[in-house]
């Protein structure tokens, strides 16, 4: 049954990359692996954990001898408790991305994003590249390399006319919105996961991964303007749409929108709660706002405009994707897969973290950099010091490599799914034409982060600042020194089940 655990993850993963052909939604697919796999973990706990993979379960059963009825009891009341305490971390993840791209799809409705592609105008190719490329990269920071994929895109319809060139530009767009995405807490979901997980800091992933996704992007851009040559054409433009918004309500809900994805940071180190926290308030501010704007317009019109009609237009089937993988990727965790890979890949490549955070993001081109970046959370505890810790260099590496990694291929992020979507970019053309820049860029990257560590010293500082954060993250889980002791209590989460006690009893008190 252990194996058949890991039989599930790899089907599903296999009908997740399958999506167009076997025409089955990802999100559908991630849903049933992400039951499944605890299902049957849930059904043969007792052999599952019998066979000594389970951290949790070996450091709660040190010691103890238990008869096959109570074991099987313990093992069940377990298993519940790990998926609660999962389900909590992966909960976290979710409600912050709810409202992120609630934000965005509110800003973007009342055209707040408008108002920064109105303001580019030339049509030399080159010049035109650099602009897209760096304001992508940094818009993909503030907002989400996703969301800006999609707006970048929407704009190159607007001002290209030729095919072939608007592939280019939106390859291009992939590249760049990877790459901004990975140095900012908020801009990419790998990065998300590793900033509410407590492996990295918002202020250090800034300093640390900023220049090696600068570099990722800057070296394919510099390459392509000695062979990219002359002007664009732009398409003409047809008869408008209905504007519903006044230019003043555009920069407001600009402004307020994206001062809301820049405060949660913020929030966070203030308030020392969950970021997820911070974007709900920025959610509830905007809400609040849009409500008060518009009270006085026609019913129709206010209809159109209202946070209620929008988070229609929110990718829900993205979280359900989201929430389906990371369940599966915890019940792995849970019952010892992922210990048994760690050791493997240690083994491999010598625990030597360049080589396997650069597997991981070339892995990530491939397989989707989600469970990647879960996985690796679940294979590697933050240490009180050296390369795991917390803003360590193995995880501030990993930001990156999973971040940039993806735009090896077109199907490797959500951008270049996205961006090949509206496109319709041919995977072959993508690869014979940006996936060599695209690698060349990610090695640079690379480079560029050796040799900064090696100069700023990320592990040095990484030593200064763990305790905090290792505090907020063992808050509410078991401790690794926990021992079971039967002539005392016997903790399994929340249920204390004492000598001589049923398990109804225990759950009365």
């Amino acid at each position: 049954m252990f194996i058949l655990m890991v039989v599930i993850f790899v089907l599903g993963y296999t009908m997740i990359a399958l999506e167009h052909p076997l025409k089955i939604d990802k999100s559908a697919s991630a849903l049933l692996i992400g039951v499944l796999t605890w299902t049957v973990y849930a059904l043969n706990s007792v052999d599952i954990l019998s066979l000594g993979h389970s951290v949790e379960w070996n450091n709660l059963m040190s010691g103890v001898t238990l008869g096959s009825e109570n074991l099987h009891e313990i093992a069940s009341h377990f298993v519940k408790h790990e998926l609660g305490h999962h389900l909590t971390e992966i909960s976290e993840i979710l409600f912050f991305l709810l409202g992120a791209m609630t934000i965005v799809e509110v800003v973007d409705h009342h055209q707040g994003f408008k108002l920064i592609t109105d303001k580019i105008t030339t049509t030399n190719k080159v010049k035109l590249m650099w602009i897209l490329g760096l304001l992508t990269f940094f818009m993909s920071a503030a907002l989400d390399n996703l969301t800006t994929t999609i707006v970048m895109v929407t704009l190159l319809k607007k001002l290209i006319e030729d095919k072939k060139t608007r592939w280019v530009f939106a390859a291009i767009v992939v590249l760049a919105a990877n790459a901004g995405g990975a140095w900012s807490p908020i801009g990419d979901v790998t990065t998300i996961m590793l900033w509410i997980g407590g492996q990295v800091t918002a202020g250090n992933i800034i300093m640390m991964v900023f220049l090696p996704s600068l570099v990722s992007i800057v070296v394919p851009l510099v390459i392509l303007s000695f062979s990219m040559k002359g002007v664009i054409t732009r398409p003409e433009v047809g008869g408008g749409h209905e504007d519903l918004t006044s230019d003043g309500e555009k920069k407001l809900l600009l402004a307020v929108g994206v001062g809301a994805l820049l405060f949660v940071p913020v929030f966070k180190t203030t308030t020392h709660l969950p970021p997820y926290m911070g974007m709900l308030l920025g959610l509830g501010v905007i809400w609040t706002l849009t409500e008060i704007i518009h009270r006085k317009k026609p019913i129709e019109t206010r209809g159109k405009l209202s946070v209620v009609s929008i988070l229609t237009r929110v990718d829900v089937p993205t979280v359900f994707f989201f929430l389906g993988i990371l369940t599966a990727v915890a019940s792995l965790q849970s019952a010892g897969h992922l210990a048994l890979t760690s050791a493997w890949l240690d083994n491999a490549t010598g625990q030597n973290i360049y080589v396997i955070d650069t597997l991981i993001g070339i892995f990530s081109s491939i397989v989707d950099n989600v469970p990647l970046v879960a996985g690796s959370m679940g294979m590697y505890e933050i240490a009180h010091h050296g390369a795991f810790a917390v803003d360590g260099v193995f995880w501030e590496l990993l930001a990156y490599t999973a971040g940039t990694g993806g735009s090896i291929l077109i199907i490797g992020s959500a951008a270049g799914v996205a961006a090949m979507g509206m496109e319709k970019i041919d995977f072959i053309w993508y690869m014979k034409k940006m996936s060599i820049l695209a690698l060349i860029g990610y090695f640079a990257g690379i480079g560029t982060y050796w040799a900064q560590e090696h100069i700023v010293g990320a592990e040095e500082e990484a030593d200064n600042s763990n305790i905090t954060i290792v505090e907020e993250k063992a808050e509410g889980t078991i401790s690794d020194e926990t021992k079971v002791n039967l002539d005392a209590e016997l903790f399994i989460g929340t249920t204390i089940v004492k000598e001589g006690e049923t398990s109804e009893e225990a759950h009365e008190e």
